[in-house]
């Protein structure tokens, strides 16, 4: 990848309606996660994880956003069903998942396509890049990530 990831000034449909920048959120720590789609268990139990730990991002000063290519209505459902209190951007056509370089190609039941690799990044509050995750395995994640926000301090 030639350019680090950054907190872009792409424009997305999110969640709840709103359309978001991740530049908005430069101030405060962030987290960016990638996941390859709403409502399959992997995707799900990472979000859940995410949830369940949110307010010990919020105390330490973080935001969590996550981002797949699925749609804003897709994302509404998903974050409704399991009362995911953050946002959800709808990559639809890639951009961002592009700028962190996040589709790879695949093995799907034996066929190959590309797709999102499920990876997180977290940003400080100067919108610096300080740590990033690839090929995430969900156990154990969601707690290694909220540690290097806790370093942060």
């Amino acid at each position: 990848m030639s350019s680090q990831p950054k907190l872009s000034a792409t424009k997305l449909e999110a969640s709840g309606g709103r359309t978001l920048k991740l530049n908005e959120f430069k101030g405060k720590p962030v987290v960016v996660y990638f996941y390859p789609r709403d409502n399959t268990p992997g995707c799900t139990k990472q979000g859940q994880g995410f949830r369940d730990h949110y307010a010990d991002f919020q105390a330490a000063g973080c935001e969590i956003i996550g981002v797949s290519r699925d749609t804003a209505a897709s994302h509404d459902k998903f974050a409704a069903k399991h009362e995911f209190p953050f946002p959800l951007l709808a990559d639809t056509d890639e951009k961002l998942c592009k700028e962190f370089d996040v589709i790879k190609e695949k093995n799907m039941y034996g066929k190959k396509v590309m797709g999102i690799e499920r990876s997180t990044f977290l940003f400080d509050a100067k919108g610096k890049l300080v740590r990033e995750w690839r090929k995430v395995r969900v156990p154990g994640h969601v707690e290694e990530v909220l540690a290097a926000v806790r370093e942060l301090g």
